[in-house]
């Protein structure tokens, strides 16, 4: 299962406004785990900054007046993201400033979202924590997931933020350090313990797989038949299994 967490940065909030993408980031994961490969492009949009927009990203027209267009990159970009799921936060957004560049390309490539399967992590967030913050900084404060150099927004540093969010949000990689006293634990806003975010290195080699033994086949197949014996049905061994 390959996935790319992305996010975007732009001049502003509303396509109908024709506000363009600035900045582009994505860090690929594979079976939940994090590669390596990401994807980071700053883009020029050819027009101003609103400066609500600029007071968010801290990205300005004179920094970005030598970076390429997006029809210069969209190649590229598309390439990293084929065949993966996209996992986004508050992904209409996103996908939304995606496809108005796409269309300004006058139809040589489709939607993003024809081409990827899309998860909304604001939806899962919502759905999980209803009536709470689900901003990515309130999930980093309820996961325990460190994102103390997001003083502005990047996208590709919240694409990294996000995807240890989404991979505690969803059940991955955790670590719940139940029994220390300090240092570790973190506790919801409700009182509740929260998990930590531990990442696990793309360089391990896969677990081990211990099968059982004959014997222990033959004593898990005997237990079965007492299960059965003593109360008149086993689930386990329905339907033959």
């Amino acid at each position: 299962m390959r996935q790319i967490i992305l996010d975007t940065e732009t001049t502003g909030l509303e396509t109908s406004q024709d506000h363009r993408i600035i900045e582009i980031g994505g860090v690929e994961m594979i079976n939940r785990k994090l590669t390596g490969r990401h994807y980071h492009q700053y883009i020029n949009p050819r027009r101003s900054i609103d400066e609500g927009a600029m007071a968010v990203h801290g990205i300005s027209e004179q920094f970005l007046a030598d970076k390429p267009v997006f029809a210069s990159v969209v190649k590229e970009f598309l390439g990293f993201i084929d065949g993966a799921d996209l996992v986004i936060h508050n992904a209409p957004f996103d996908i939304g400033f995606i496809n108005h560049e796409i269309a300004k390309l006058d139809g040589v490539y489709a939607p993003v979202d024809e081409c990827c399967h899309v998860v909304d992590t604001l939806v899962m967030a919502r759905a999980k924590h209803p009536g709470q913050k689900n901003n990515l900084n309130a999930l980093c404060k309820r996961y325990g997931v460190d994102n103390s150099q997001r003083e502005l927004h990047g996208a590709l540093l919240d694409s990294e933020i996000l995807a240890d969010v989404y991979l505690l949000m969803s059940g991955g990689q955790v670590n719940l350090n139940i029994n220390q006293q300090s240092g570790g634990s973190v506790r919801d806003a409700d009182g509740s313990l929260a998990v930590m975010a531990r990442r696990i290195a793309a360089t391990r080699p896969p677990l081990r797989v211990i099968r059982a033994s004959a014997e222990e086949k033959h004593r898990h197949t005997k237990k079965l038949a007492s299960i059965q014996l003593a109360s008149g049905r086993c689930l386990w061994l329905d339907d033959g299994d």
